[in-house]
């Protein structure tokens, strides 16, 4: 078998809207598309040795064993392999569980579809599944827990930490969406200019001196006891000197921590001696030359946890440790604590596995205990210094506990240092009684707290200690995204776009846009080149400075990866045409309108889906959209239209030369065709139905139709502007169209605009794209054989696939098949043939150079323009 393809989806996509992330694996079973599973000899054996859980996948039997029961009637390798992919997963500690496996129209080449947690491991997962599965095949020995350890190292690399995730997951749950920053824990929630930022816990409200405070052990202490709150006695150190005059100042026990540490590093606590304090100093000048040294508080390790000054949980905390029994030794206790299902790698469950480190071994020592060891029934050895729950300690919930008084410092505390949320770190015996009568203290205030204590305490009442910090950051009222126009199809989406973002921007609105030439905010190109797919959709919504989102949606970026956003206001479908087929397993128009309706089925509750009443396939599917839906037309009599009107619903129609909005049978006009730039004087009827497109969004959203009216006034097309659309260059005594066109509807649209062209020669520049069928390359020529008096064929820089010679072949085979005497020529660069095209102009000729990529030759007539322009000034 091979993988010829591995894609990770991030966002809705053709298998699923509501499942974004999703692995895509095309495989070329090869010669297993001939052995199903039961004709593979002991596979149903074997595989069910290996990995005995896939008992509990249902498949399409729907019972437990169905997966088995499916090996043994025989099932392709496809299919088990999506379920083994799915599994080892699982069993690695990320929970999936939907799959498909779909043949392609090529015999034994197979889509494995399946979900993952974190995309590494699914890529991982795929690669690996197609090992287990050639190993069953071929009986030979797989270590699978070897598989599951590297997914599950390859989770804790890239996961998101237990505290960053339980946010995002709090603002999943609030359909709010987010958006990674980097590989690390920086997390954007929301979109454009209603995006938050944190990182960790550390939120974009967090004060950077309110930090700089809580790093400050020193200065924090000092903070809080002026302000009456009990903290430790105890001083600042550099050297033994200092350590031996604080110690007789304060006496033993003492504690020793670094000034700059965190998370306990580099800690001693409950020091009875000097030699003690000596090595503790050394240890504690590891991490930082400054050293605290402080009286040890006797009592129990509580955090509280407070947010936005409120305090939301509070937990005891425990170091790592076990309990004799009085027959097993330490290292026999520590695997047998190990062995708790709650204890997992990392931070995968509850509680975390007991590693025995350098600390272990020195507390260890100080009892002169080894690992051989064998502690007393009942006798605790603790494990670690620190109850940090990423070394094995436990928690404890204690938050219905806290005494009233002790609730009202915390969030005190909170506001002296100034975090929004803040650790505090308290030695006690118990909180239920106040700090100052029990002789407690607070030991310590984090910034950036962990939550893990607090979601997933090992005794106790979990807490959603998430929740509060996504309501700081989006109160009641407060929006989390922006508006988001989305407008897909095969011909016009550019320009349609651009309408949109024209008639957004001229409404007061800071727009950002994507288009196959570049992404924009305002009008500004930041980005150039084809950014119609999910990274430059993400590219808009990061950037804090846009208000509202309109994002051309192509195809290649629908199957690559999915859409880059959850959900949009509007969809807009312009039409569906032959195009690219042939191409991704995308072979008829049925099979690209799965691909287009990913947008409209991205549209939210409540929003609109904008179809062409005209285009057959857009109609097809407007009876399985769950969104509203408005349509458009080039004729006010279309039997869509007139249902829609009888119906009371809004329409966007072209009627006796006006656009007109539609509502039952009331008319709304917005103005005449004409009067607007983009139409070419009402003469290029396919740009009247990118108006209507856009016309009808903009409506939909809500700006008015005077607004809409004077804004598409305002739009004036140009090879800046709207590069590629139309774009015509007037010379003396000939003129130069350039468009995009380059598939038969876009061919036919300029067919219909030159109709209404009065020249005396029409010359046009044509070439093939090698990507495209035989029958869209053909039929391209023909329709270049039936518009233009005389035909330049040259070559795309990209062949894709094919030679010169075979494209020129199918475009001569085209204009011959037109019906008409037309004499052409073969010049390759298109440069070359634009000078040609141009030198042979005579007076009154229309020159039409249509092309996949316009740039170049908009620069070469524009130099010709500006050239022409300085031989006429040096004249006059």
């Amino acid at each position: 078998m091979k993988i010829e393809k591995i894609q990770a989806l991030r966002g809705p996509n053709i298998w699923s809207i509501r499942r974004k992330k999703l692995i895509q694996m095309r495989l070329d079973l090869e010669e297993m598309e001939n052995y199903p599973t039961n004709k593979i000899d002991g596979f149903r054996e074997r595989i069910q040795k290996l990995i005995p859980s896939l008992f509990s996948h249902r498949c399409s039997e729907g019972v437990e064993g169905g997966f088995f029961h499916r090996i043994e009637t025989g099932t392709w390798m496809g299919h088990v392999i999506e379920h083994i992919a799915l599994e080892i997963q699982t069993l690695a500690g990320m929970d999936v569980g939907f799959g498909r496996t779909r043949e392609t129209k090529s015999p034994g080449i197979y889509n494995v579809v399946f979900n993952y947690i974190e995309e590494n491991a699914g890529i991982y997962a795929a690669e690996e599944a197609v090992k287990i599965a050639e190993a069953l095949i071929e009986d030979k020995e797989y270590d699978i827990q070897a598989c599951i350890h590297k997914l599950k190292e390859i989770r804790e690399r890239v996961r998101l930490g237990p505290s960053t995730g339980s946010i995002v997951e709090e603002a999943v749950s609030r359909r709010i969406p987010w958006i990674r920053l980097g590989t690390n824990s920086l997390v954007q929630l929301g979109y454009g200019v209603n995006q938050q930022r944190f990182q960790a816990t550390i939120t974009g409200k967090t004060s950077s001196i309110a930090v700089d405070i809580a790093c400050n052990k020193e200065l924090t202490k000092k903070m809080l006891h002026d302000a009456a709150i009990p903290v430790p006695i105890g001083d600042l150190i550099v050297d033994e000197e200092g350590l031996n005059e604080v110690i007789n100042k304060i006496g033993y026990p003492i504690v020793l921590k670094p000034l700059d540490g965190n998370h306990g590093k580099g800690s001693s606590i409950n020091v009875n001696d000097w030699e003690a304090a000596k090595i503790g100093l050394e240890h504690a000048q590891k991490y930082s030359r400054k050293v605290i040294v402080e009286k040890y508080i006797t009592g129990y390790d509580f955090r509280v946890l407070v947010i936005n000054n409120k305090m939301v949980a509070a937990a005891r905390r425990v170091p790592a440790h076990v309990v004799g029994d009085g027959e097993m030794s330490l290292q026999q206790l520590i695997d047998k604590e190990n062995s708790d299902p709650r204890r997992g790698y990392g931070h995968e469950n509850v509680l975390t596995e007991i590693e025995v480190d350098k600390d272990t071994m020195e507390l260890l020592e100080k009892l002169h205990y080894t690992l051989e060891t064998v502690p007393q029934k009942g006798e605790i050895v603790y494990l670690k210094s620190t109850a940090n729950l990423s070394t094995g300690g436990t928690s404890i919930d204690v938050t219905d506990m806290v005494h009233p008084e002790n609730i009202t410092m915390a969030e005190r505390v909170s506001k002296i240092i100034g975090l929004d949320v803040c650790g505090i770190d308290i030695m006690a015996e118990n909180l239920t009684q106040p700090l100052k009568e029990s002789g407690a203290a607070i030991i310590e205030v984090n910034a950036a707290p962990g939550f893990r204590m607090h979601l997933a305490p090992s005794e106790g009442l979990p807490r959603n200690v998430a929740a509060p910090v996504v309501d700081m950051l989006y109160p009641p009222g407060k929006p989390y995204t922006i508006p988001i126009i989305a407008v897909t199809g095969t011909n016009g989406k550019t320009t349609t776009t651009r309408l949109i973002s024209h008639i957004v921007k001229s409404n007061g609105y800071r727009v950002g846009f994507t288009t196959s030439d570049g992404i924009y905010i305002q009008n500004t190109m930041l980005t150039k080149g084809d950014t119609t797919g999910p990274l430059s959709a993400e590219f808009v919504l990061k950037d804090p400075t846009v208000e509202f989102a309109v994002l051309e949606t192509a195809r290649g970026g629908i199957l690559r990866s999915g859409l880059g956003f959850s959900q949009c206001d509007i969809g807009v479908l312009t039409n569906i045409e032959e195009d690219h087929l042939g191409m991704n397993d995308i072979h008829n128009l049925k099979d690209l309108t799965k691909v287009k309706r990913v947008v409209l089925d991205s549209v939210k509750k409540g929003g609109w889906s904008v179809l062409n009443a005209d285009n057959e396939y857009s109609m097809k599917i407007m009876n399985d959209i769950d969104s509203n839906i408005a349509i458009f037309s080039m004729d006010e009599n279309n039997p869509h239209i007139v249902k829609f009107a009888k119906e009371g619903r809004i329409t966007c129609i072209y009627e006796e030369g006006f656009v007109t909005i539609k509502k039952g049978d009331w008319k709304i006009r917005i103005g005449k065709a004409k009067d607007f730039p983009i139409t070419m004087e009402g003469k290029a009827r396919f740009m009247i139905e990118n108006v209507l497109a856009a016309s009808l969004a903009s409506y939909l959203y809500g700006f008015g139709i005077e607004d809409i009216s004077n804004s598409l006034r305002t739009f004036i097309p140009s090879a800046q502007l709207t590069p590629g659309r139309l774009n015509i260059f007037k010379f003396k005594s000939f003129k130069v169209l350039i468009d995009f066109a380059h598939n038969p509807s876009g061919y036919e649209a300029i067919e219909d605009y030159l109709k209404n062209v009065e020249s005396t020669k029409k010359i046009g520049i044509i070439s093939g794209v090698g990507d495209r069928r035989d029958s869209d390359i053909r039929e391209c020529g023909k329709i270049a054989g039936r518009m233009f008096d005389y035909i330049i064929i040259r070559n795309e820089k990209h062949l894709r696939g094919r030679t010169e010679e075979e494209i020129n072949g199918l475009i001569i085979d085209g204009i011959n098949e037109a019906g008409r005497d037309v004499s052409y020529e073969i010049i390759p660069k298109e440069i070359e043939a634009l000078k040609h095209a141009m030198g042979m102009a005579e007076d009154g000729t229309f020159i039409t150079a249509l092309s996949d990529v316009i740039s170049n030759a908009i620069d070469l007539v524009q130099e010709y323009q500006a050239r022409e322009m300085q031989e006429e000034d040096k004249n006059s």
